[in-house]
């Protein structure tokens, strides 16, 4: 008879690496053990309980005290609350045409949240006042949806980094237009490693109204928050919660999550070493003839350019994506638990199949 206290069998060998994604690394060991703590008797269902209400006072110690968080299940869910709660349903969202909320999110945004995105190309991922007003006008125009949001991601799907200062002008320009700004963070904690700063100096500090806050690409198991950082541009959070299926019944176990990653400082170890370990599969690949670089490496992410048929015999050895398909652009992922080990077999393996 098996003497084993679970049923459950590993069906997965946990050797194999890739740098396909920050969503493919498990969980930090520390938040499965705060998940742990958080089990076993009972507590309130649907936000009501000890976890999630400590988890405000977390929140507000990074992103002050008027800040509050509406823990959800996923990044897609957490933008499309975000965004519905300060447009009406006339309203547009205007973002980058890299945006997750416009590329990746199957139309979530507009066919679930009911709004219009309106998309401004850029060379780096990142929007400014110039750019921004490309689409900000027509507001009497009853034949075109109203601009009333920017949304923004930081960092960029390009894996750039806006500066607090970048930020505050685009806050300053859209607010002086009537407009709230929408912060796309599900890499935020990656964005602050690298700039060296406080979450607050890009976010409530510099203008910002509501945050979709990422804990699942930095260790957490499930769940993301929307931090409301200015109550007087929202409304209904609560309500548009679960209407868009976003409510946990058993919150604490979202909340305690973020609780094990913001009250000390594990979300910043975490995104610290996701960076450097970009930033040394960057070094690398610059060493190497045949691979071009297409951005600034500024966070956990590196995009390259290689020829097509390198790039498919790689990916039979370590999962990544294309990018560009047609252009022969990818992307790599580094993630929290990312080793050096990881990144110098991946560089040798990149060496080896374009001298094939």
């Amino acid at each position: 008879m098996s003497t084993d206290k679970t049923d459950a069998k590993r069906h997965h060998d946990p050797q194999v690496r890739g740098f396909a994604s920050d969503n493919y690394a498990g969980a930090h060991p520390e938040v499965l053990a705060a998940l742990a703590l958080a089990n076993g008797g009972h507590q309130i269902a649907y936000g009501e309980d000890a976890y999630t209400e400590h988890l405000q006072r977390v929140i507000r110690s990074h992103f002050g005290q008027r800040a509050e968080a509406f823990p959800v299940f996923n990044g897609t869910g957490a933008n499309v609350v975000a965004l519905q709660a300060v447009t009406d349903r006339w309203g547009a969202v205007i973002s980058a045409d890299t945006a997750h909320i416009h590329v990746d999110e199957c139309g979530a945004p507009e066919r679930v949240g009911g709004l219009k995105l309106l998309t401004v190309p850029t060379e780096d991922g990142k929007l400014t006042p110039e750019l921004i007003d490309r689409q900000a006008y027509g507001w009497d125009d009853e034949h075109r949806a109203m601009p009333q949001v920017v949304s923004i991601a930081q960092n960029t799907e390009l894996g750039t980094v806006y500066t607090p200062d970048e930020i505050r002008a685009l806050c300053e320009h859209a607010h002086d237009r009537g407009m709230w700004v929408h912060l796309d963070g599900a890499r935020l904690a990656n964005a602050a490693a690298s700039l060296d700063v406080p979450m607050r100096a890009f976010t409530n500090a510099a203008g910002v109204d509501i945050v979709s806050l990422g804990g699942t690409k930095n260790g957490a198991v499930f769940g993301e928050a929307v931090v409301v950082l200015n109550p007087d541009a929202v409304r209904a959070m609560k309500h548009l919660r679960k209407l868009s299926m976003q409510l946990a019944s058993k919150m604490r176990f979202v909340s305690v999550q973020f609780e094990a990653l913001l009250a000390k400082d594990l979300w910043l170890r975490n995104a610290r070493h996701a960076n450097t370990m970009a930033q040394r599969l960057a070094a690398g690949v610059r060493e190497i003839d045949g691979v071009e670089i297409l951005h600034p490496v500024q966070a956990n992410a590196v995009f390259a350019r290689l020829p097509h048929d390198v790039s498919e015999r790689l990916q039979k050895r370590y999962r990544f994506y294309f990018w560009d398909e047609a252009a022969g652009d990818v992307r790599w992922m580094c993630s929290f638990d990312t080793t050096e080990e990881d990144v110098d077999g991946f560089l040798k393996a990149l060496r080896e199949e374009l001298g094939r």
